[in-house]
């Protein structure tokens, strides 16, 4: 694996400025450029661990604190292990800041985003990957269809609501993407059953989008994050291996 350097960086934003985590290899060279959006969490130190990994396969990579209008990271405290459902008090905080998170806002951030990137004399020329953790895999989906020439796959893992009744749900943006896209649904997540996988993926075909979907069997809504209750060993081993070879086909 190649070393790499990992920094705090600032994103001006059309509502503001968004502190982020930009990692890239430790040379001169720009890499192709992949977007990592966070899971409910936040961004932390194991969301850089995951990022630092990625870069040292070669690419340049930026997470964005995406709660960035309710202050700069860590917005919330968190232990350092996080489990919700020993310490309820932890999802009060994280709920509304997930909730505020509307798909208007996620398209307005994502061109500051994808923008910054193209700026960035660390990435190099050329459309971007997105990976995207549970709440993240929403924002990696409506960025792709809102920005379809410049998004050239997209990964969602353990991501919640992706396919609903409501008028701006997720998939509805399907009609104008051109990436390639991988979904890792969790086999135990109440956040995306049966019902929305099918309608995700009826909705994908229509559309005529490259996709893959795959139920990660046993797999809790959360399994690749390691600071939390919800880690699954095998799903996360699972994860990687999909993302890594989705970078690959892509760049």
């Amino acid at each position: 694996m190649t070393a790499v350097q990992g920094t705090a960086v600032d994103i001006p934003t059309e509502d503001g400025t968004a502190d982020a985590y930009l990692v890239h290899p430790d040379d001169a060279s720009p890499r192709p450029a992949v977007l990592l959006y966070q899971d409910a969490f936040g961004l932390r130190p194991h969301l850089k661990g995951m990022a630092d990994r990625i870069a040292a396969a070669g690419y340049t990579v930026l997470v964005p604190n995406v709660f960035y209008r309710h202050g700069r990271s860590p917005v919330a405290e968190l232990p350092e292990f996080i489990d919700p459902a020993a310490r309820p008090e932890i999802w009060e905080k994280v709920f509304p800041l997930v909730q505020s998170m509307t798909p208007d806002l996620a398209r307005r951030d994502a061109g500051a985003y994808l923008s910054w990137l193209e700026a960035c004399p660390a990435a190099a020329d050329g459309p971007v990957a997105i990976t995207g953790y549970c709440m993240g895999a929403r924002l990696a989906l409506i960025t792709a269809g809102t920005h379809p020439d410049r998004v050239a796959a997209a990964a969602g893992f353990h991501g919640g609501r992706l396919a609903t009744d409501a008028p701006d749900s997720p998939h509805v943006f399907a009609k104008d993407v051109t990436a390639e896209l991988y979904f890792g649904h969790a086999d135990h997540d109440p956040s995306m059953p049966p019902e929305q996988q099918r309608l995700l993926a009826d909705t994908l075909t229509a559309a005529g989008v490259r996709f893959t979907a795959e139920v990660y069997p046993d797999a809790p809504h959360g399994y690749t994050q390691a600071d939390t209750a919800s880690y699954q060993k095998e799903g996360d081993e699972r994860h990687w291996a999909a993302l890594m070879d989705l970078l690959a086909r892509t760049f």
